[in-house]
């Protein structure tokens, strides 16, 4: 299914729930309004989305928060996905606290990768960023994902100015060394992120990163990358991993996004800018699917040209609309 401007559909983005063990200072408030039990979608409803997705040519699904790993029986829903729609790439977003005792359970299940938000090498700023998260656990489910296959495993780093900036050649090296594939983004006007001006202040975009890195380690166009992904990928001489960078900010990519998106309670966006959606729950809950397709067909139609940052930010958090 192609939108107004050509722009082939076939990734959807599925929030499993809006919790998360973690309150990142450009996610999260440190006190958010959590969605009851009763408004999130349950895993049924999430695999009838998906299956109706399917049927409008999505082939890709990704399983995001929150933090996904906090839902209960999650290797179920990857089961039930695997059974009733069997995406081509079925993937899940993590912040990896939880990722080492279940990595292998989510492989066998079915899931194909992980990406493992990682923001930092030094424990006690990552601590900071995260306010309160244990590094160990991270790079242990880390570490975890790459021996059961859980391959490439992505780690997605968001430099903050006078934050984390000064780790930017450390991070491409951890990934670079180990066979992994790291994605510098851009920070994003988003939720929490544009609070007290911290966006505006803390913004570091990706040819500043690249000047950076290059300084240290020089880098090589990966033209064999690719993955239908946002990001533009280089490689180092000798080195196993990979090196992204996404900039949503710099230089969008929104001529050629191929998403959708579903919150934890069952709205469907159209990108990741607007706040405003299509509810699905109730059509789910009345078993109407053919409300549900209306609803994608919709979706896919009024999808936008492009972002509009530059005029507004985003008030919805990432935390709901599943980053």
């Amino acid at each position: 299914m192609r939108d107004r401007l050509g722009r082939e559909i076939t990734y959807l983005r599925i929030s499993v729930g809006d919790r998360c063990d973690l309150r990142c200072i450009y996610c999260r408030s440190a006190s958010p309004r959590l969605d009851t039990k009763e408004e999130v979608l349950s895993f049924e409803e999430i695999v009838e989305v998906a299956c109706v997705a399917s049927e409008f040519g999505v082939r890709r699904v990704r399983l995001t928060g929150g933090e996904p790993l906090l839902r209960r029986d999650i290797a179920r829903l990857v089961e039930l996905l695997r059974e009733r729609c069997d995406p081509v790439d079925l993937s899940m977003t993590t912040n990896g606290t939880r990722l080492a005792p279940l990595a292998r359970e989510l492989a066998r299940a079915g899931l194909d990768r992980v990406n493992v938000s990682l923001d930092s090498l030094r424990p006690g700023r990552y601590r900071a960023i995260t306010r309160g998260g244990d590094l160990a656990a991270v790079l242990a489910g880390i570490d975890r994902a790459a021996e059961v296959g859980l391959t490439p495993v992505k780690i997605n780093a968001v430099i903050m100015r006078d934050v984390n900036d000064d780790e930017i050649p450390d991070l491409a090296r951890f990934a670079l060394e180990r066979g992994f594939v790291l994605r510098f983004i851009e920070l994003m006007p988003v939720g929490e992120a544009v609070r007290d001006g911290f966006w505006r202040r803390s913004f570091v975009g990706a040819g500043e990163i690249r000047e950076r890195l290059a300084r240290e380690l020089p880098l090589i166009p990966d033209d064999e990358a690719g993955g239908g992904g946002p990001a533009r990928y280089f490689r180092a001489e000798g080195l196993p991993g990979k090196v992204g960078f996404i900039t949503a900010i710099s230089r969008p990519f929104c001529a050629g996004c191929n998403r959708l998106r579903v919150t934890a309670t069952g709205e469907l966006r159209p990108c990741l800018a607007s706040d405003m959606g299509i509810p699905l729950r109730d059509a789910l809950r009345r078993g109407e699917l053919d409300r549900v397709r209306e609803a994608f067909a919709a979706a896919i139609a009024g999808k936008p040209p492009g972002h509009r940052w530059h005029e507004a930010p985003t008030r919805t958090g990432m935390d709901e609309l599943g980053g």
